[in-house]
């Protein structure tokens, strides 16, 4: 039986992208040495699944397809920058996220519920933090060249996208990265809430 190692996401449109790699090229300027993210796989992670049995797959994208039907279509803001675990010692390399981090808040919750139901998903420890990952220091020596820098762009503005869809990601490890393909796409076909 294969496994297929899984994650659900939304993309980030092409004016986040832009701006996104156009912040690596410049934080890549402190000379750390990080594994930047392909701008093509730059994306907001939802839920991670890891490895999950291939006969899985269907319940996995039933559920994520369940979840986008409850939720309408909104904006996306990237702002800001910090690392994982924190910005003085950074792992990870991300970009904020403002407008639309509530929305994608309150679909994590209802994804781990769905995704949990079916057997897919166990609960992860640490609460969700919506981010755009920009790329993963490789030594200490690197985190701090780096955390140097990540202040100098607090107020990076990184534009705004229309979030409409869920997706359910695979990602198979390459010589030159992981390669990510859409498994299922699940438009959000929600109304929004009346007060």
């Amino acid at each position: 039986m294969a496994r297929v190692r899984t994650f659900v996401a939304v993309e980030v449109g092409a004016a986040i992208r832009a701006n996104a790699v156009a912040l690596q090229k410049t934080l890549a300027r402190s000379g750390a040495n990080v594994k930047w993210v392909e701008p093509a796989n730059l994306h907001v992670t939802l839920v991670f699944l890891g490895e999950v049995d291939d006969r899985d797959l269907h319940g996995v994208c039933q559920a994520v397809k369940s979840v986008a039907a409850t939720e309408s279509p909104f904006a996306l803001r990237a702002s800001g920058v910090g690392g994982f675990p924190t910005a003085r010692r950074p792992k990870v390399a991300w970009a904020g996220l403002t407008d639309g981090s509530a929305d994608l808040v309150r679909i994590h919750a209802k994804l781990e519920e769905a995704l949990s139901a079916v057997g897919a998903y166990r609960k992860e420890e640490r609460a969700y933090t919506p981010h755009l990952t920009l790329g993963r220091v490789t030594d200490e020596a690197d985190g701090n060249l780096l955390s140097a820098e990540l202040p100098k762009h607090l107020g990076w503005q990184g534009g705004h996208t229309g979030v409409d869809e869920l997706i359910v990601f695979s990602s198979e490890m390459r010589r030159t990265g992981p390669e990510y393909a859409a498994l299922a796409r699940a438009p959000l076909t929600g109304h929004p809430a009346t007060a």
